[in-house]
């Protein structure tokens, strides 16, 4: 694959990952929470699931270009980027910039967490995979 193709693929594929992203988070405003509110569990997920999808796509948007230019501290960028959204998502709480947040929940904090956290447990089992493999092959 040339390069101008895996720019392409990457587009495509952050694009894809941020139409997700308002999808699942629009959804979830305009489905789940109207019909589901009543239930208390459902109530605290849906509630805290935005917060925990934006984490995790957005540093899986990074993590894909950062893959895919084969950059030399790949999991350092990977880290890096994760703990940089974990952080926005942070102060965003605090002090809400986008309008997506009118008040402070520390659940919200824990949702972005673990959402970073998801995306780096991603790329190390893609990592882990794919020494395995290259390890069977010698």
């Amino acid at each position: 694959m040339t390069p101008k193709e895996k720019k392409r693929v990457l587009l495509v594929v952050n694009v894809l990952l941020f139409v997700l992203l308002f999808g699942l988070i629009s959804f979830n405003k305009e489905v789940i929470r109207p019909e589901y509110s009543d239930i208390p569990l459902v109530h605290l997920l849906s509630g805290n699931f935005p917060n925990f999808i934006a984490a995790f796509i957005i540093s899986l948007a990074f993590t894909n270009g950062v893959i895919a230019k084969r950059v030399e501290h790949t999991r350092f960028f990977v880290y890096l980027s994760a703990l940089l959204v974990f952080i926005i998502l942070t102060v965003e709480e605090f002090s809400p910039m986008w309008g997506a947040s009118t008040w402070y929940d520390s659940a919200d904090i824990l949702a972005s967490g673990i959402g970073s956290l998801c995306t780096i447990l991603i790329f190390e089992s893609l990592t882990l995979n794919k020494r395995k493999r290259k390890h069977k092959s010698l």
